[in-house]
């Protein structure tokens, strides 16, 4: 590697002086998105998207130093040039280019290639060497459009009118996914776990349209909740929470449910395979597209994805060990 190293802290542009999505505080951290695995508090200064500056500061502290940057706008760091392109994962998720003399390299960050109403599409950007995800890097994680799996969904939610009914997704990003793709079924209010409510404010501050929601904490305490969809983080599975509700069906949104049996170690009655991240094809398609001769594959499955583009695409593709998670809540 040369234009962007692995130091303790975390991916590094000596060139530029910054760290991507570090793991320990820095100086300077360009982010790629709010998850947790990739926005860590305790640095002097930020730079990320301007439309992720609402939830980035939710989660490193109202009094972040961050600066917030438009989609394409090219910004001089030391001796490169940097832009942040769409990435499809969240609100504000982005791509970091970084650009130094004739050398361009592209950090993906977490990505999906399939549509969603509640963030800017995926942005394809030709490099030379590209650090791409793998979170779902097997062949068996291949994705229905997100319209196909909400409408499962929906009907999950009518067939019992007489129990509540509890999806569990989590509360960035999937939850409003799922908001936003059942206005094109219905406009009924859904009841959402706290976690949920205070980000899904964020993105209607944004401008993205969802069904009407209701904070279940503002229920009062008798009601019953028959017939009616509930949306909680996987945190609220089998907690205190959730005894308010009575013999409720449950299900978790998840890629993770593609796997036959992971619905039923998780201790759910259904499971609906709906990812915020790139499936195989996703993933393979988007390293070719973007034209980048050396790939460097991290956190997932590295080590398959990496062996598929070399010896299929006779791509130079390595994994990268790093502390990003691939699939976490905020």
């Amino acid at each position: 590697m040369s234009l962007i190293t692995v130091l303790p802290e975390g991916l590094y542009c000596e060139q530029g002086g910054f760290f991507i999505d570090p793991w320990r505080p820095v100086d300077t951290a360009l982010i790629t998105h709010a998850h947790s695995d990739h926005a860590r508090s305790g640095s002097n200064q930020y730079f990320a998207t301007q439309i992720s500056e609402g939830i980035l500061k939710k989660r490193l502290g109202e009094q972040t130093n961050l600066q917030g940057v438009k989609y394409g706008d090219r910004v001089k760091l030391g001796n490169t040039w940097v832009s942040f392109h769409a990435a499809g994962h969240v609100l504000g998720s982005a791509q970091i280019r970084v650009e130094h003399k004739d050398e361009v390299w592209v950090i993906s960050g977490d990505y999906k290639r399939c549509a969603d109403p509640t963030c800017t599409a995926f942005e394809v950007v030709p490099c030379d060497t590209f650090i791409t995800e793998a979170t779902f890097g097997l062949p068996i994680y291949r994705w229905n459009t997100g319209e196909e799996t909400c409408r499962q969904v929906y009907d999950w939610w009518i067939s019992d009118r007489d129990r509540p009914t509890l999806l569990f997704c989590y509360s960035f990003g999937k939850a409003q996914r799922v908001l936003a793709e059942l206005r094109k079924f219905t406009d009924q209010p859904v009841y959402v776990h706290g976690a949920v409510h205070v980000l899904t404010e964020i993105y209607r501050q944004m401008g993205v349209e969802m069904v009407p929601t209701i904070p279940v904490s503002e229920m009062p305490r008798d009601y019953k909740f028959k017939g009616d969809l509930v949306l909680a983080p996987p945190s609220g599975h089998r907690s205190t929470w959730m005894k308010r509700f009575q013999q409720p069906q449950t299900a978790f949104a998840s890629g993770w449910m593609a796997v036959r049996g992971a619905r039923r170690r998780r201790g759910y009655e259904r499971g609906f395979v709906l990812s915020d991240h790139a499936d195989w094809n996703g993933l393979v398609n988007t390293v070719l597209q973007t034209g980048a001769k050396t790939i460097y594959v991290t956190h997932g499955q590295s080590d398959v994805l990496a062996r598929y583009l070399s010896e299929t695409h006779h791509l130079n593709a390595l994994p990268l060990k790093t502390l990003f998670e691939g699939d976490a809540d905020i």
